[in-house]
């Protein structure tokens, strides 16, 4: 029988070669507990990743830019579908585009969602509607999925993991539809806020507007990502709390590359020098990308499915419960104390 008790901490590989003969020599105390992490890799490599990013601001902040830099290829929608000149829609559209992208065996399917026509009217007032409605659409579909008798072996994710909401760089505050725009949706949607085009500003103009977003966001009760309830431990709780503070992340996009001091950089060239798109001395784009890709992706898609999509699992099923109750006729004060 094996003495699990026995097995030392650091765990060596079963078969260790010996000094002196040179053979295997066989480490009885290895369980073997530790390859599970390759089968788990090799399963992951084998289905390959979704990611979902909808990306939200009035025309001409620069959304499609950055979803080139973020990914180093062309996958914004216009980049895709480029027509001889775009006319800004009279209501909010949702148009979105899918790629297969692959890096180092690595396969990922990346849906970019795009919002043409919000901010850009006249009157914006309910504008925030269309986008909530999609957003819930995609739940909505991956529940009628999820309850199927002969459900598919895996659910298409179609289900929004981030959404990326371009603040204009006006250097002064928060517009009334910025804050009733994330508001609303940080209840159903991880929120990453960005204040675009922030070569535009100042470095005290960046930073004093950085610190009066971050008022107002606390002021209106708004919990952008990563959110503070929902960290896991205090290792957690550390790192968010680093990015936390540079909420919103101030950053320029460039799909152009320029030749700066015998390097190709992608940046944005002025006749006083070229802005170098992934140096943090120049803008914030570097923490985005390690935000939302390079860091926290797993644990964004986990929050959509754990947090956001159960909230609106549980709504769902609660109405569906209530509304055969009713027709069923069950008292109102019936149904009250069975829920509780």
């Amino acid at each position: 029988v094996l003495d699990l008790a026995a097995v030392p901490d650091t765990v060596v590989s079963p078969a260790v070669y010996g000094e002196k003969t040179g053979g295997p020599v066989l480490d009885f105390s290895y369980v073997g507990i530790d390859a599970i992490l390759e089968q788990m890799r090799r399963k992951a490599m084998k289905q390959g990743f979704e990611l979902n990013i909808m990306v939200v601001g009035q025309s001409g902040l620069g959304k499609s830019t950055l979803m080139n830099t973020l990914f180093k290829s062309k996958v914004s929608r216009k980049s895709v579908l480029a027509t001889a000149q775009e006319k800004i829609p009279k209501t909010v559209e949702i148009k979105s585009i899918s790629h297969d992208i692959e890096e180092k065996g690595v396969r990922m399917k990346l849906t970019v969602i795009d919002t043409p026509g919000f901010g850009d009217q006249i009157n914006n007032e309910n504008c925030w509607q269309p986008i909530m409605k999609f957003i819930n659409d995609q739940y909505e579909a991956y529940l009628q999925e999820e309850i199927n008798i002969n459900r598919k072996k895996r659910i298409p994710d179609s289900r929004v993991h981030c959404c990326i909401y371009f603040i204009p760089p006006t250097g002064h505050c928060l517009r009334p539809l910025d804050v009733e725009f994330m508001r609303r949706l940080s209840k159903v949607v991880n929120i990453v806020p960005v204040i675009a085009k922030a070569d535009t500003l100042t470095l005290e103009e960046r930073d004093f507007f950085k610190q009066k977003i971050r008022e107002e966001l606390r002021a209106n009760g708004i919990d952008v990502y990563p959110q503070k309830e929902f960290d896991e431990d205090a290792e957690d709780r550390m790192i968010n709390e680093k990015i936390r503070e540079m909420i919103p992340f101030a950053v320029v996009g460039s799909d152009q590359e320029y030749q700066v001091n015998g390097r190709r950089l992608l940046g944005r060239k002025t006749k006083w020098g070229t802005i170098e798109v992934e140096n943090i001395a120049h803008c914030e784009f570097a923490y985005l990308r390690d935000l939302l890709i390079r860091t926290h992706m797993q644990n964004i898609k986990d929050i959509t499915s754990s947090i956001h999509y159960e909230m609106y699992r549980v709504r769902r099923l609660n109405e569906n419960n209530t509304t055969v109750a009713h027709a069923n006729g069950v008292p109102e004060h019936h149904l009250t104390a069975h829920e509780m």
